[in-house]
Protein backbone atom coordinates (compact mmCIF):
# COMPACT_ATOMS: atom_id res chain seq x y z
CA UNK A 1 0.00 0.00 0.00
CA UNK A 2 2.85 2.17 0.53
CA UNK A 3 3.59 2.49 -2.93
CA UNK A 4 -0.68 3.87 -3.35
CA UNK A 5 -0.21 6.07 -0.40
CA UNK A 6 2.93 7.81 -2.12
CA UNK A 7 0.80 9.11 -5.80
CA UNK A 8 -0.10 12.33 -6.59
CA UNK A 9 -2.69 11.64 -8.62
CA UNK A 10 -5.86 9.42 -9.53
CA UNK A 11 -4.95 6.59 -10.74
CA UNK A 12 -6.73 3.34 -12.30
CA UNK A 13 -4.81 0.44 -12.77
CA UNK A 14 -6.54 -2.85 -13.81
CA UNK A 15 -5.15 -6.23 -13.65
CA UNK A 16 -7.55 -8.92 -14.19
CA UNK A 17 -6.97 -12.07 -12.79
CA UNK A 18 -8.86 -15.84 -13.58
CA UNK A 19 -9.34 -18.30 -10.86
CA UNK A 20 -5.99 -19.74 -11.86
CA UNK A 21 -4.33 -16.56 -11.30
CA UNK A 22 -3.61 -15.87 -15.01
CA UNK A 23 -3.29 -12.95 -16.58
CA UNK A 24 -6.55 -11.26 -18.34
CA UNK A 25 -6.62 -7.92 -20.45
CA UNK A 26 -5.12 -4.82 -18.20
CA UNK A 27 -5.59 -1.05 -18.64
CA UNK A 28 -4.79 1.75 -17.00
CA UNK A 29 -5.63 5.34 -16.88
CA UNK A 30 -5.16 8.89 -15.08
CA UNK A 31 -7.26 11.89 -13.88
CA UNK A 32 -6.63 14.57 -11.68
CA UNK A 33 -9.16 16.72 -9.06
CA UNK A 34 -10.67 17.20 -5.76
CA UNK A 35 -12.17 14.34 -3.21
CA UNK A 36 -15.43 14.44 -4.09
CA UNK A 37 -16.34 10.52 -4.31
CA UNK A 38 -16.40 7.60 -6.72
CA UNK A 39 -19.30 5.20 -7.95
CA UNK A 40 -19.07 1.88 -8.98
CA UNK A 41 -22.12 0.47 -10.66
CA UNK A 42 -23.22 -2.84 -12.19
CA UNK A 43 -25.87 -4.35 -14.59
CA UNK A 44 -26.15 -8.00 -13.46
CA UNK A 45 -24.12 -10.64 -13.88
CA UNK A 46 -25.24 -12.68 -16.37
CA UNK A 47 -25.41 -13.40 -20.33
CA UNK A 48 -24.75 -10.07 -22.38
CA UNK A 49 -24.43 -10.26 -25.62
CA UNK A 50 -22.65 -8.05 -28.26
CA UNK A 51 -25.66 -7.09 -29.90
CA UNK A 52 -26.86 -5.11 -26.69
CA UNK A 53 -22.82 -4.67 -25.29
CA UNK A 54 -23.57 -0.39 -26.47
CA UNK A 55 -27.13 -0.41 -24.15
CA UNK A 56 -25.78 -2.34 -21.04
CA UNK A 57 -22.55 0.13 -21.26
CA UNK A 58 -25.00 3.63 -21.63
CA UNK A 59 -26.54 2.80 -18.80
CA UNK A 60 -24.30 2.05 -16.62
CA UNK A 61 -22.66 4.91 -17.52
CA UNK A 62 -25.95 7.04 -17.32
CA UNK A 63 -26.10 5.65 -13.53
CA UNK A 64 -22.90 6.73 -13.16
CA UNK A 65 -23.52 10.39 -13.82
CA UNK A 66 -26.75 10.33 -11.58
CA UNK A 67 -24.69 9.49 -8.69
CA UNK A 68 -21.48 11.98 -9.83
CA UNK A 69 -24.30 14.42 -10.01
CA UNK A 70 -25.21 14.06 -6.90
CA UNK A 71 -21.95 14.11 -5.27
CA UNK A 72 -20.46 17.08 -6.94
CA UNK A 73 -24.21 19.04 -5.62
CA UNK A 74 -22.83 17.96 -2.33
CA UNK A 75 -24.94 14.80 -1.71
CA UNK A 76 -23.26 12.05 0.56
CA UNK A 77 -23.17 8.30 -0.23
CA UNK A 78 -26.58 7.08 0.12
CA UNK A 79 -27.99 10.23 -1.86
CA UNK A 80 -25.97 8.80 -4.91
CA UNK A 81 -26.17 5.33 -4.40
CA UNK A 82 -29.79 6.18 -4.64
CA UNK A 83 -29.81 7.93 -8.16
CA UNK A 84 -27.28 5.20 -9.75
CA UNK A 85 -29.94 2.67 -8.83
CA UNK A 86 -33.07 4.51 -9.88
CA UNK A 87 -31.65 5.09 -13.32
CA UNK A 88 -30.59 1.22 -13.91
CA UNK A 89 -34.18 0.58 -12.77
CA UNK A 90 -35.81 2.30 -15.00
CA UNK A 91 -34.11 1.50 -18.24
CA UNK A 92 -35.87 -1.21 -19.86
CA UNK A 93 -32.72 -3.42 -20.51
CA UNK A 94 -32.24 -4.37 -17.01
CA UNK A 95 -33.95 -6.71 -14.94
CA UNK A 96 -35.06 -4.45 -12.15
CA UNK A 97 -37.78 -1.85 -11.81
CA UNK A 98 -39.10 -1.36 -15.72
CA UNK A 99 -38.65 -4.29 -17.59
CA UNK A 100 -38.76 -6.74 -14.66
CA UNK A 101 -38.61 -10.93 -15.41
CA UNK A 102 -42.18 -11.50 -15.07
CA UNK A 103 -43.33 -14.31 -12.50
CA UNK A 104 -45.20 -17.42 -12.92
CA UNK A 105 -48.49 -15.15 -13.27
CA UNK A 106 -47.00 -13.11 -15.65
CA UNK A 107 -46.81 -10.48 -12.77
CA UNK A 108 -43.51 -8.16 -11.99
CA UNK A 109 -42.39 -8.69 -8.55
CA UNK A 110 -39.06 -6.67 -7.20
CA UNK A 111 -36.56 -7.10 -4.73
CA UNK A 112 -34.62 -4.43 -3.25
CA UNK A 113 -32.22 -3.17 -0.64
CA UNK A 114 -29.60 -0.18 0.87
CA UNK A 115 -26.98 -0.25 3.54
CA UNK A 116 -25.90 3.34 4.66
CA UNK A 117 -22.02 2.68 6.04
CA UNK A 118 -21.89 5.12 8.22
CA UNK A 119 -25.70 4.92 10.30
CA UNK A 120 -25.17 0.91 9.42
CA UNK A 121 -28.64 1.27 8.94
CA UNK A 122 -30.78 -0.78 6.62
CA UNK A 123 -34.20 -1.03 4.16
CA UNK A 124 -35.29 -3.50 2.50
CA UNK A 125 -38.36 -4.35 0.49
CA UNK A 126 -39.31 -8.16 -1.67
CA UNK A 127 -41.51 -9.41 -3.75
CA UNK A 128 -42.93 -5.94 -3.96
CA UNK A 129 -45.31 -4.84 -7.28
CA UNK A 130 -46.63 -1.99 -8.61
CA UNK A 131 -43.82 0.41 -7.45
CA UNK A 132 -41.78 1.61 -10.45
CA UNK A 133 -38.90 1.94 -8.10
CA UNK A 134 -38.31 -0.45 -5.37
CA UNK A 135 -35.18 1.06 -4.02
CA UNK A 136 -36.92 4.46 -3.53
CA UNK A 137 -39.16 2.20 -1.19
CA UNK A 138 -36.21 0.46 0.32
CA UNK A 139 -34.16 3.83 1.12
CA UNK A 140 -37.36 5.44 3.07
CA UNK A 141 -37.71 2.18 5.06
CA UNK A 142 -33.99 3.15 6.19
CA UNK A 143 -34.93 7.00 6.68
CA UNK A 144 -38.31 6.04 8.67
CA UNK A 145 -36.24 3.94 11.38
CA UNK A 146 -33.97 6.69 11.60
CA UNK A 147 -36.60 8.83 13.35
CA UNK A 148 -37.11 6.30 16.34
CA UNK A 149 -39.57 3.78 17.71
CA UNK A 150 -43.40 4.40 15.95
CA UNK A 151 -46.16 5.26 18.73
CA UNK A 152 -46.87 2.61 21.42
CA UNK A 153 -43.06 2.00 21.66
CA UNK A 154 -43.26 -0.15 18.21
CA UNK A 155 -39.96 -0.62 16.20
CA UNK A 156 -39.93 0.35 13.12
CA UNK A 157 -39.77 -2.05 10.09
CA UNK A 158 -36.42 -1.93 7.76
CA UNK A 159 -38.08 -4.68 5.81
CA UNK A 160 -41.10 -5.61 4.12
CA UNK A 161 -42.73 -8.10 1.61
CA UNK A 162 -45.57 -8.10 -0.79
CA UNK A 163 -49.01 -6.54 -0.38
CA UNK A 164 -47.64 -4.63 2.59
CA UNK A 165 -44.71 -3.44 1.27
CA UNK A 166 -46.93 -1.63 -1.44
CA UNK A 167 -49.28 -0.38 0.98
CA UNK A 168 -46.91 1.01 3.36
CA UNK A 169 -44.82 2.66 0.03
CA UNK A 170 -48.13 4.82 -0.90
CA UNK A 171 -49.06 5.71 2.67
CA UNK A 172 -45.44 7.55 2.45
CA UNK A 173 -46.07 9.34 -0.68
CA UNK A 174 -44.33 6.67 -3.58
CA UNK A 175 -46.64 6.33 -6.32
CA UNK A 176 -48.15 3.53 -7.42
CA UNK A 177 -47.24 2.09 -10.78
CA UNK A 178 -49.36 -0.32 -12.25
CA UNK A 179 -47.27 -3.94 -14.11
CA UNK A 180 -48.27 -3.45 -17.26
CA UNK A 181 -46.43 0.54 -17.35
CA UNK A 182 -43.30 -1.78 -16.25
CA UNK A 183 -43.68 -4.50 -18.71
CA UNK A 184 -42.00 -4.37 -21.70
CA UNK A 185 -42.18 -5.91 -24.74
CA UNK A 186 -38.72 -7.54 -24.49
CA UNK A 187 -39.83 -9.01 -20.91
CA UNK A 188 -43.19 -10.00 -22.01
CA UNK A 189 -41.67 -12.15 -25.46
CA UNK A 190 -39.83 -13.17 -22.88
CA UNK A 191 -42.51 -14.34 -20.74
CA UNK A 192 -44.48 -16.15 -23.21
CA UNK A 193 -41.64 -18.17 -25.08
CA UNK A 194 -40.66 -19.18 -21.24
CA UNK A 195 -44.05 -20.37 -20.31
CA UNK A 196 -44.53 -22.48 -23.40
CA UNK A 197 -41.14 -23.90 -23.01
CA UNK A 198 -42.41 -25.11 -19.50
CA UNK A 199 -45.53 -25.94 -20.69
CA UNK A 200 -43.78 -28.32 -22.94
CA UNK A 201 -41.35 -29.43 -20.95
CA UNK A 202 -44.49 -30.66 -18.34
CA UNK A 203 -46.22 -32.23 -20.99
CA UNK A 204 -42.89 -34.21 -21.87
CA UNK A 205 -42.45 -35.19 -18.16
CA UNK A 206 -45.62 -36.00 -17.61
CA UNK A 207 -45.28 -38.76 -20.69
CA UNK A 208 -42.27 -39.60 -19.48
CA UNK A 209 -43.55 -41.10 -16.28
CA UNK A 210 -46.03 -43.41 -18.46
CA UNK A 211 -44.78 -47.14 -18.79
CA UNK A 212 -45.28 -47.31 -22.87
CA UNK A 213 -42.84 -44.25 -23.32
CA UNK A 214 -40.50 -45.72 -20.80
CA UNK A 215 -37.35 -46.24 -23.57
CA UNK A 216 -38.78 -43.66 -25.89
CA UNK A 217 -36.14 -40.44 -26.54
CA UNK A 218 -39.00 -37.46 -25.35
CA UNK A 219 -36.40 -35.08 -25.02
CA UNK A 220 -35.02 -35.03 -28.04
CA UNK A 221 -37.33 -32.23 -29.76
CA UNK A 222 -37.53 -29.80 -26.79
CA UNK A 223 -34.74 -27.29 -25.28
CA UNK A 224 -34.10 -27.74 -21.74
CA UNK A 225 -36.08 -25.07 -19.62
CA UNK A 226 -33.02 -24.30 -18.17
CA UNK A 227 -31.20 -23.29 -21.40
CA UNK A 228 -33.95 -20.75 -20.95
CA UNK A 229 -30.65 -18.41 -19.54
CA UNK A 230 -28.22 -19.19 -22.16
CA UNK A 231 -28.21 -17.95 -26.06
CA UNK A 232 -28.67 -14.24 -27.18
CA UNK A 233 -31.96 -14.38 -27.76
CA UNK A 234 -32.92 -15.70 -23.91
CA UNK A 235 -30.46 -12.70 -22.38
CA UNK A 236 -33.25 -10.87 -20.93
CA UNK A 237 -34.27 -13.58 -18.85
CA UNK A 238 -30.51 -14.68 -17.75
CA UNK A 239 -29.98 -11.28 -16.00
CA UNK A 240 -30.59 -10.70 -12.49
CA UNK A 241 -29.55 -7.65 -9.86
CA UNK A 242 -28.35 -4.35 -10.57
CA UNK A 243 -26.52 -2.49 -7.84
CA UNK A 244 -24.21 0.06 -7.09
CA UNK A 245 -21.50 1.02 -4.49
CA UNK A 246 -20.55 4.63 -3.52
CA UNK A 247 -17.82 6.70 -1.25
CA UNK A 248 -18.38 9.78 -0.72
CA UNK A 249 -16.27 12.92 -0.24
CA UNK A 250 -15.71 12.46 3.60
CA UNK A 251 -15.50 9.00 3.17
CA UNK A 252 -18.84 7.24 3.57
CA UNK A 253 -19.78 4.09 1.93
CA UNK A 254 -23.08 3.52 0.73
CA UNK A 255 -24.55 0.13 -1.40
CA UNK A 256 -27.65 -0.81 -2.88
CA UNK A 257 -29.16 -3.66 -4.91
CA UNK A 258 -32.66 -3.81 -7.09
CA UNK A 259 -33.85 -6.82 -9.07
CA UNK A 260 -36.65 -8.02 -10.69
CA UNK A 261 -35.81 -11.78 -10.01
CA UNK A 262 -35.39 -15.37 -11.77
CA UNK A 263 -37.51 -15.28 -14.80
CA UNK A 264 -40.98 -17.52 -13.90
CA UNK A 265 -40.12 -17.58 -10.54
CA UNK A 266 -42.86 -18.67 -8.10
CA UNK A 267 -45.07 -15.82 -7.05
CA UNK A 268 -43.73 -14.59 -3.63
CA UNK A 269 -40.36 -15.52 -4.04
CA UNK A 270 -38.11 -13.16 -2.17
CA UNK A 271 -34.22 -12.74 -4.04
CA UNK A 272 -30.90 -12.25 -1.96
CA UNK A 273 -31.29 -8.25 -3.46
CA UNK A 274 -33.75 -8.10 -0.26
CA UNK A 275 -31.93 -10.37 2.30
CA UNK A 276 -29.60 -8.67 4.83
CA UNK A 277 -25.95 -9.55 4.14
CA UNK A 278 -26.67 -11.20 1.05
CA UNK A 279 -27.56 -8.52 -1.30
CA UNK A 280 -25.76 -5.73 -0.31
CA UNK A 281 -23.04 -4.92 2.92
CA UNK A 282 -21.77 -1.23 3.41
CA UNK A 283 -19.71 -0.07 7.06
CA UNK A 284 -17.62 2.56 7.59
CA UNK A 285 -14.23 1.42 9.28
CA UNK A 286 -14.87 1.73 13.00
CA UNK A 287 -11.10 2.60 13.79
CA UNK A 288 -7.67 3.97 11.30
CA UNK A 289 -6.60 0.48 11.26
CA UNK A 290 -9.97 -0.84 9.79
CA UNK A 291 -11.11 0.02 5.79
CA UNK A 292 -14.74 0.94 5.17
CA UNK A 293 -16.20 -1.36 2.72
CA UNK A 294 -19.28 -1.39 0.19
CA UNK A 295 -20.66 -4.17 -1.24
CA UNK A 296 -23.35 -5.24 -3.96
CA UNK A 297 -24.34 -8.74 -5.41
CA UNK A 298 -26.01 -10.52 -8.51
CA UNK A 299 -26.55 -13.65 -10.10
CA UNK A 300 -28.45 -16.78 -8.68
CA UNK A 301 -30.26 -15.67 -5.67
CA UNK A 302 -30.70 -18.89 -3.82
CA UNK A 303 -26.60 -19.51 -4.19
CA UNK A 304 -26.13 -15.84 -3.23
CA UNK A 305 -28.68 -16.08 -0.07
CA UNK A 306 -27.01 -19.47 1.26
CA UNK A 307 -24.06 -18.07 1.68
CA UNK A 308 -24.07 -14.54 2.72
CA UNK A 309 -21.68 -13.07 -0.26
CA UNK A 310 -21.97 -9.79 0.13
CA UNK A 311 -21.03 -9.87 3.86
CA UNK A 312 -18.56 -12.44 3.17
CA UNK A 313 -16.97 -10.48 0.52
CA UNK A 314 -16.76 -7.06 2.62
CA UNK A 315 -14.77 -9.13 5.62
CA UNK A 316 -12.23 -10.58 3.14
CA UNK A 317 -11.87 -7.15 2.18
CA UNK A 318 -10.04 -6.11 5.57
CA UNK A 319 -7.45 -8.03 4.59
CA UNK A 320 -3.93 -6.22 2.58
CA UNK A 321 -4.33 -7.60 -1.08
CA UNK A 322 -7.65 -6.76 -2.41
CA UNK A 323 -7.23 -9.21 -5.24
CA UNK A 324 -6.13 -12.20 -3.92
CA UNK A 325 -8.48 -11.44 -0.95
CA UNK A 326 -11.31 -11.07 -3.43
CA UNK A 327 -10.31 -14.28 -5.32
CA UNK A 328 -10.15 -16.41 -2.01
CA UNK A 329 -13.78 -15.57 -0.81
CA UNK A 330 -15.11 -16.21 -4.38
CA UNK A 331 -13.67 -19.63 -4.92
CA UNK A 332 -14.19 -20.60 -0.94
CA UNK A 333 -16.51 -19.05 0.31
CA UNK A 334 -18.90 -19.06 -3.02
CA UNK A 335 -18.03 -21.71 -5.88
CA UNK A 336 -16.55 -24.28 -3.24
CA UNK A 337 -18.68 -23.23 -0.14
CA UNK A 338 -19.94 -26.13 1.98
CA UNK A 339 -22.93 -24.52 1.36
CA UNK A 340 -23.37 -25.26 -1.75
CA UNK A 341 -21.80 -28.62 -1.70
CA UNK A 342 -24.62 -29.93 -4.07
CA UNK A 343 -24.76 -27.51 -6.69
CA UNK A 344 -22.17 -28.01 -9.52
CA UNK A 345 -22.88 -24.52 -11.13
CA UNK A 346 -23.09 -21.60 -9.10
CA UNK A 347 -23.32 -18.58 -10.12
CA UNK A 348 -22.78 -15.22 -8.95
CA UNK A 349 -21.34 -11.79 -9.69
CA UNK A 350 -19.85 -9.06 -7.23
CA UNK A 351 -18.52 -5.24 -7.42
CA UNK A 352 -16.78 -4.04 -4.11
CA UNK A 353 -15.22 -0.76 -3.00
CA UNK A 354 -12.98 -0.20 -0.15
CA UNK A 355 -11.40 2.97 0.98
CA UNK A 356 -8.92 4.71 3.39
CA UNK A 357 -7.48 7.52 3.85
CA UNK A 358 -4.28 8.26 2.46
CA UNK A 359 -1.28 8.70 4.55
CA UNK A 360 -0.75 12.70 4.16
CA UNK A 361 -3.72 13.31 5.33
CA UNK A 362 -3.40 11.43 8.49
CA UNK A 363 -0.40 14.03 8.94
CA UNK A 364 -2.23 17.13 8.11
CA UNK A 365 -5.86 18.69 9.25
CA UNK A 366 -5.33 21.21 5.46
CA UNK A 367 -5.08 17.56 3.01
CA UNK A 368 -8.19 15.94 2.53
CA UNK A 369 -7.06 12.40 0.68
CA UNK A 370 -8.58 9.47 -0.02
CA UNK A 371 -7.19 5.67 -1.60
CA UNK A 372 -10.26 3.76 -3.05
CA UNK A 373 -9.62 0.52 -4.12
CA UNK A 374 -12.96 -1.10 -6.59
CA UNK A 375 -13.18 -4.38 -7.70
CA UNK A 376 -15.52 -6.72 -9.46
CA UNK A 377 -15.98 -10.39 -10.11
CA UNK A 378 -17.86 -13.13 -11.54
CA UNK A 379 -18.64 -16.49 -11.94
CA UNK A 380 -21.07 -16.34 -14.76
CA UNK A 381 -20.54 -15.45 -18.94
CA UNK A 382 -20.54 -12.42 -18.12
CA UNK A 383 -20.35 -9.11 -16.26
CA UNK A 384 -21.60 -5.65 -16.84
CA UNK A 385 -19.97 -2.23 -14.92
CA UNK A 386 -19.46 1.09 -15.33
CA UNK A 387 -17.21 3.49 -12.81
CA UNK A 388 -16.62 7.12 -12.31
CA UNK A 389 -15.08 9.72 -9.83
CA UNK A 390 -16.29 12.95 -9.26
CA UNK A 391 -13.30 14.38 -11.11
CA UNK A 392 -14.23 12.33 -14.67
CA UNK A 393 -15.59 13.93 -17.69
CA UNK A 394 -17.28 10.65 -18.39
CA UNK A 395 -17.94 7.50 -16.74
CA UNK A 396 -15.91 4.25 -17.78
CA UNK A 397 -17.77 0.68 -18.79
CA UNK A 398 -16.60 -2.92 -19.00
CA UNK A 399 -18.53 -6.04 -19.74
CA UNK A 400 -15.77 -8.35 -17.93
CA UNK A 401 -16.00 -11.94 -19.50
CA UNK A 402 -14.84 -15.28 -18.38
CA UNK A 403 -11.67 -16.29 -20.20
CA UNK A 404 -11.45 -18.27 -22.86
CA UNK A 405 -12.31 -22.28 -21.72
CA UNK A 406 -13.64 -21.25 -19.28
CA UNK A 407 -16.63 -23.08 -17.63
CA UNK A 408 -19.79 -20.87 -16.25
CA UNK A 409 -20.42 -21.56 -12.67
CA UNK A 410 -17.32 -23.08 -12.14
CA UNK A 411 -14.34 -21.15 -12.84
CA UNK A 412 -14.27 -17.26 -12.41
CA UNK A 413 -13.45 -13.73 -13.36
CA UNK A 414 -11.49 -11.11 -11.35
CA UNK A 415 -10.63 -7.37 -11.68
CA UNK A 416 -10.61 -3.90 -10.40
CA UNK A 417 -8.23 -0.85 -9.84
CA UNK A 418 -7.42 1.97 -7.42
CA UNK A 419 -7.95 5.78 -7.54
CA UNK A 420 -6.61 8.30 -5.03
CA UNK A 421 -8.84 11.46 -4.64
CA UNK A 422 -7.40 14.15 -2.89
CA UNK A 423 -7.24 18.13 -2.59
CA UNK A 424 -6.20 20.61 -0.56
CA UNK A 425 -8.87 22.65 1.70
CA UNK A 426 -9.12 26.28 1.40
Amino acid sequence: MENLENSTDCKETVSPLNNSGSLLNSTVSRCDGKAMGFVLVHAGAGYHSESKAKEYKHVCKRACQRAVDRLRAGGMALEAVTAALIELEDSPFTNAGTGSNLNLSGEIECDASIMDGKSLNYGAVGALSGIKNPVLVARRLLSESQKGKLSAGRIPPCFLVGKGAEQWAISHGIPACPTEKMTTKFSLSGYKRNKRKMELAEQVETKRKRPSFEHENVFGCLEPVGDMVEGEENNLASLDTVGAVVVDREGNVAAAVSSGGLAMKHPGRVGQAAHYGCGCWAENARDISLYSTAVSTSGSGEHLIRTMLARECSTAMQAENTHQALLEAMQNKFISSPFLAGEDCVLGGVIVLRCCTCGEAQRSEDIQALLVEFLWSHTTESMCVGYMSAQDSKARTHISRLPPGAVAGQSLAIEGGVCRLGTVSD
